[in-house]
């Protein structure tokens, strides 16, 4: 299959590490001309030996957004392709447990971040007639997830912004969808799943066996599989797909505890 990304210009939040980093190089491996930020600088340097770009950037800060398009702008020339990656799992405890501070932050970058990013991205996709936004919700903004209100709250939230936008910018050859992950084999993942167990009482062990039997295939999901889609809908292949949620994850159930 053709998916004719040679020469796309494609911004990914987020990309040093983890998810992002799998998407950068997944459309880098399609030709594109790939340009990442991210808040954490300390992989930049394996990124640009691959022809991969960098800049340092907080995505729930105005002014280091607008530098960072700016950066992204002088090297790329353009945008064809956002994909808004850049997330934190934000706290694990019961809604009474949680401080507004923590609340904040995690919506500030989860969903402030992206509103930002877009807002940018969107005036250089019109220019260049058109392209794709992409929103890395989760399988937690499909059901409800307890002890992680905020981050469920903003990735609930995400959905809700990709569809709103695929109404907003079709017209002008836009489409926007977002990928809803499910458990993702990764240090994040682990880090998330020992906060649980600590949380509940419980061993690591019989948290990530819950995580499993919430999954009709019983399993975890690769970064690349995320990637694969990624690549797949901003592509020509996926040039009618627009204001859909896309699960990745094996099935899901549910988000039971």
């Amino acid at each position: 299959m053709n998916l004719n990304l040679e020469g796309k210009r494609v911004l990914v939040t987020g990309g040093a590490s983890g998810i992002g980093y799998a998407i950068a190089n997944g459309f880098l491996a399609e030709g594109a001309h790939v340009h990442i930020c991210d808040a954490d600088s300390s992989n930049f340097a394996s990124c640009e030996e691959k022809g991969i770009s960098t800049s340092l950037c907080d995505v729930s800060n105005e002014a280091s957004v607008v530098d960072m398009f700016e950066n992204m702008t002088s090297l790329l020339g353009g945008l064809d392709i956002l994909v808004n990656n850049v997330g934190i799992a934000g706290p694990t405890a019961a809604i009474e447990d949680i401080k507004l501070e923590a609340w904040q932050e995690t919506l500030n970058i989860n969903l402030a971040g992206h509103f930002l990013c877009s807002k940018y991205a969107v005036p250089m996709l019109k220019e260049s007639g058109g392209g794709s936004l992409i929103f890395i919700s989760s399988t937690a903004g499909l059901f409800g997830y307890p002890l992680r209100s905020p981050y469920t709250a903003s990735k609930w939230a995400l959905i809700g912004l990709a569809k709103t936008l695929a109404m907003e910018l079709g017209e002008f050859k836009i489409r926007s969808n977002a990928i809803c992950p499910g458990s993702i084999t990764n240090p994040r993942m682990d880090g998330v799943i020992e906060r649980d167990a600590q949380t509940r009482g419980l061993s690591v062990v019989e948290v990530r066996k819950n995580y499993e039997k919430q999954v009709s295939m019983h399993t975890f999901i690769a970064p690349e599989e995320i990637a694969n889609m990624a690549v797949f809908i901003a592509s020509d292949a996926g040039k009618h797909i627009s204001g859909q949620a896309l699960s990745v994850d094996g099935h899901t159930e549910t988000l039971r505890s």
